[in-house]
């Protein structure tokens, strides 16, 4: 059975090779699959996508919506 589960996933960016600063931000996903784990990758999979530069995501299942 398919649910939509509300995920938010935590990225850090680093703003360039000279320097150590880093920006933080939360992007939040409702993405419709089979388990909260096909969520968590599929949630993760899409901020990569949206946030190139990225260098760390945390994905974390806050609820089911639907």
């Amino acid at each position: 059975m398919v649910h939509t589960y509300e995920v938010l996933v935590d990225i850090k960016e680093y703003a360039g090779d000279n320097t150590n600063a880093c920006h933080n931000a939360t992007s939040r996903y409702e993405i419709d699959a089979e388990s909260k784990h096909s969520a968590d990758v599929m949630a993760r999979a899409q901020a990569r996508n949206e946030h190139p530069h990225g260098t760390e995501f945390d994905a974390r299942v806050t609820r089911i919506l639907r």
